[in-house]
């Protein structure tokens, strides 16, 4: 029983596909009665087979007993009656995506439940707003989004409409709290949470593909080898399947008006074609047959003949650095067996590096990944000098410090003078043109971008960056010395935000927009992105571990690149910058880390 003093003993379900029958199957699991609801016979008796279907499952996972089987299943009672709703305390509609059809339900109900029964919509896009203006009472309705599988998804966004009775929205949310659910408030636009913010990052990654900027193969292992994402944005697509997420940017963009949300014209030529992603074995990747998770060869699959190959002799590296990151790099090639000379500013700096590198190998033998004798070989393939000049012989120089394009381009100048013909010339930037760099030597064809990410003995991204002069050999001897190193080689062309940040930092800064506009905590939309969308850390989590700084001055760089409207920094973002609160580094970010 809640404070308000409504008590839930009888929930009524309206509609029996995949996600009706999972929310029937949720509150049966926790004790309710269940009263679920069909429009005829037929839609019953596949209601029934999905709810027997999927305790069955629960069943052989041993997450159910077959006598709490019998004991859920004989909780729900299913009825093609919508009359028989009239003593439920909770209604969920769970019918197809339209308005129409979803108003018409809730006329119905309104001359069928108690004055003080709550009715909500699983809707994920549609407005809560409209669909509740067709009940005489429309502060009793509410949205409740759950996810799919609803029996196995903790998310459920609780979506408030601007006459949603506060009280109504506490028991709903108490009551999604006791059935072991995750609630989340939000207010009422196309989207919510989870959809504004993922469909945005989704449809960038489509306009990315269709660009021709990179290959859906490389734009998904950058997204989940740079950023720890369970899928790539395109290969999630196909699961969504390609005709639902049109359906959901075309709705958001209708309501919103945002650019980023119009649907990439090549979403509705796929959709137009039946290429809707896995359900009918075809989307941006090919599947061995309709439903199948298993993807086969296509004509956009690369060729294992046309794997990269070391056009030119790599022996010897070199390293410009003694930050975090040279560091890592250091150790990253000294540990796939290269000679490593790598330059600093002062000896104490050099040392640092040996240090550090020491430092971490000790950790690796204290786990057992590495031993003594591993050690020992390392750390004599290193050669620390204070002297540009030591790098005359080097094959390959990375250049790893401090993004300022006139001190980089300074240093690249000087590299053309020392390092000798066929020298490869790398930048590890994460945000400043290569081109420039390589316009500041006499060999702008040799010179490339790989952009590690940090930690770099540890993650597996290497953004492999080529300018309109790059040769083609250079780059395909940096993707191949990848893989030899032990990374995965992503390829794009130079500009700003190259995949990795050009995606996640769009997304990250609407996440800000969204906060600012106050329709939903920090917390909420943290929680939404990683049970939602199963993401290794909410955005806010993330802006405060990377820095609001660093965050702004990416997403200036993409606003002044693309001029595009909806990438301007969030006021939030720059306010907060301004104030000095720059997140962990500063003990106060979007959250306050002082009393932790």
């Amino acid at each position: 029983m809640s404070d308000s003093g409504r008590t839930f003993t009888t929930v009524g379900v309206v509609g029996l596909g995949t996600m009706g029958a999972g929310i029937a199957e949720v509150f049966a699991r926790h004790g309710f009665s269940v009263v679920g609801v069909e429009q005829n016979d037929e839609a019953l008796a596949r209601g029934r087979q999905h709810l027997e279907n999927s305790t069955a499952r629960a069943v052989r996972r041993s997450k159910l007993s077959e006598e709490e089987q019998a004991e859920l299943l004989g909780r729900i009672s299913l009825t093609t009656d919508l009359t028989d709703l009239a003593e439920a305390d909770l209604v969920v509609e769970a019918v197809v995506e339209s308005v129409e059809v979803k108003k018409q339900i809730f006329r119905d109900l309104d001359a069928i439940v108690r004055t003080e029964t709550i009715l909500a919509t699983n809707t994920s896009s549609l407005s809560v707003t409209e669909i509740s203006t067709a009940n005489t009472s429309p502060g009793r309705v509410v949205g409740v989004h759950f996810f799919n599988p609803a029996p196995v998804q903790d998310l459920v966004e609780v979506v408030r409409t601007v006459v949603t009775d506060p009280v109504v929205l506490d028991d709903v949310t108490e009551l999604l709290a006791r059935i072991g659910k995750q609630p989340v408030v939000c207010g009422d636009k196309a989207g919510f949470i989870a959809n504004t913010l993922l469909f945005g990052y989704l449809n960038h990654a489509v306009s990315m593909f269709e660009a021709r900027y990179a290959s859906r193969e490389d734009i998904d292992a950058a997204m989940r080898f740079g950023c720890g994402y369970p899928m790539g944005p395109l290969a999630l697509l196909d699961l969504i399947g390609l005709d639902t997420a049109y359906e959901i940017l075309e709705t958001m963009y209708r309501q919103g008006r945002d650019r980023l949300h119009a649907p990439a014209p090549i979403l509705k030529q796929m959709v137009t074609a039946g290429m809707l992603g896995r359900k009918t074995g075809r989307g941006f990747y090919t599947y061995d047959g309709p439903d199948s998770p298993a993807t086969v060869a296509d004509e956009l699959t690369p060729s294992a003949d046309d794997r990269p190959q070391l056009r030119h002799p790599l022996r010897q590296v070199g390293v410009v650095g003694t930050g975090t990151m040279a560091a890592g790099i250091v150790e990253v090639f000294a540990k796939a067996g290269f000679d490593v000379v790598f330059v600093g500013r002062s000896q104490d700096k050099v040392d640092g590096v040996v240090a550090l590198i020491t430092r971490n190998l000790d950790k690796q033998i204290g786990r057992g990944r590495a031993t003594e004798d591993d050690k020992t070989a390392l750390l004599g393939r290193l050669t620390g000098t204070t002297a540009l000049d030591d790098l005359k012989d080097v094959d390959i120089v990375v250049e790893a410090i401090a993004e300022d394009l006139a001190v980089k381009t300074t240093l690249f100048g000087n590299l053309d003078d020392i390092c000798k013909p066929g020298a490869i010339l790398a930048t590890t930037t994460s945000s400043l043109p290569v081109i420039q760099l390589a316009r500041a030597t006499r060999r702008p064809e040799d010179v490339i971008g790989m952009h590690f990410f940090n930690p770099a003995p540890i993650m597996k991204l290497v953004e492999v960056v080529s300018t309109v002069v790059t040769a083609d050999d250079v780059t395909e001897t940096t993707r191949a010395l990848c893989e030899k190193v032990g990374k995965v080689a992503v390829s794009c062309g130079d500009r700003a935000g190259f995949i990795v940040n050009a995606l996640l930092f769009p997304y990250l800064n609407d996440a800000v927009k969204m906060l600012e506009a106050h329709y939903a905590t920090a917390d909420d939309i943290d929680t939404a992105m990683k049970q939602g969308c199963a993401l290794p850390m909410g955005p806010f989590e993330l802006l405060d571990v990377v820095g609001n700084d660093v965050s702004l001055a990416i997403q200036r760089e993409l606003y002044l690149e693309f001029r595009e409207p909806g990438f301007a920094p969030a006021p939030l973002l720059e306010h907060l910058v301004t104030a000095g609160y720059l997140g962990r580094k500063t003990k106060r970010g979007f959250r306050d880390y002082t009393l932790r």
